[in-house]
């Protein structure tokens, strides 16, 4: 009888052991990979859907090598990122990425390339998560949105970095970004560093929300650069060393009595309207703007000193 306790023993601790190893922190996808593999860097899975459920929360997923590696759906924290080479997201018909994760849940894609190749829907669709770091990444060619931000249950916090979005869009109410929160959802947006290029709209922004925008181009669309669209809840934001060029409609538009922006060492120019507000909404100047070229200019709501 020992030795058969001992056996039974030994046998569920292996299985124990195997259980909790099933999910490493670091998995790795390689375009020549398999997803029966175990993803590791000597037998690497062929895409990050495989990936995803071999990494463990706060997990990191690598590619190896240039490649497709397909939509994926995200519902914990992790880390996307290619180090060798393009790392595509070629999708049709469906979103790139979607991440339906937890209130404290961080999620980040760097040096990805999404493309849509005009049929994709969005190449990130956030429904929920603590926060999205999208980092050096490139997504073109979606027929809604580049970069869908619409959570319902909780705050989100997102960062747009050193990346460039192109075309996006079938409709006036698409653009490159959308900023969509359902309350009680809340959402802050960051972009720095990035191009937002050629699409319908840049960003466009309703619900509880703030933003950052800075150090960036919105360049190039069919209808609006920049829109705060009245609702009732607040949005406020700061608008700093951006370029907003080349928009038939307005360059930067606020409506209604809930929603500020603040803008400093900007230039607005070459669209249809450069500054538009209605139904008391606020464009605040800081200093060192720039709108100009425009075929009606507009005019800031309040100049605002700085220290």
């Amino acid at each position: 009888m020992s030795t058969l306790f001992r056996s039974a023993l030994f046998l569920l601790l292996t299985a124990f052991a195997v259980s909790a190893s099933a999910q490493a922190t670091r998995t790795w996808v390689s375009g020549v990979g398999d997803d029966a593999n175990p993803c590791s860097r000597t037998a690497p899975c062929k895409t990050f859907a495989g990936a995803i459920s071999k990494t463990a929360a706060g997990g990191v997923i690598n590619t190896l090598d240039p490649g497709g590696f397909g939509a994926v759906t995200i519902t914990k924290s992790i880390t996307i990122e290619a180090d060798g080479g393009v790392a595509g997201i070629l999708v049709s018909g469906t979103n790139g990425v979607v991440i339906n994760a937890a209130a404290t849940d961080n999620v980040v894609l760097r040096n990805l390339k999404f493309d849509g190749i005009g049929t994709g829907l969005s190449g990130i669709r956030l429904l929920s998560a603590g926060s999205l770091t999208v980092d050096h990444c490139v997504i073109n060619d979606f027929v809604d949105f580049a970069i869908d931000i619409a959570p319902t249950v909780s705050a989100s916090k997102v960062f747009v970095l050193n990346s460039v979005l192109r075309r996006a869009g079938n409709l006036s109410t698409e653009a490159l970004i959308r900023v969509q929160p359902t309350s009680p959802a809340s959402v802050y947006l960051l972009v720095d560093g990035s191009n937002l290029i050629a699409s319908k709209s840049g960003l466009r922004m309703k619900g509880p929300a703030k933003f950052d925008l800075r150090n960036s181009v919105i360049n190039g669309g069919d209808f609006n650069g920049v829109v705060l669209i009245e609702s009732t809840d607040v949005i406020t934001g700061a608008i700093e060393n951006v370029h907003i060029v080349d928009f038939p409609g307005s360059g930067l538009s606020v409506a209604g009595t809930n929603s500020s922006v603040r803008v400093g060492n900007s230039t607005i120019s070459q669209n249809g309207s450069g500054l538009v507000t209605t139904n008391l909404g606020q464009i605040i100047s800081l200093t060192g703007n720039r709108i100009t070229g425009n075929g009606l200019n507009g005019g800031f709501t309040v100049t605002e000193a700085t220290q």
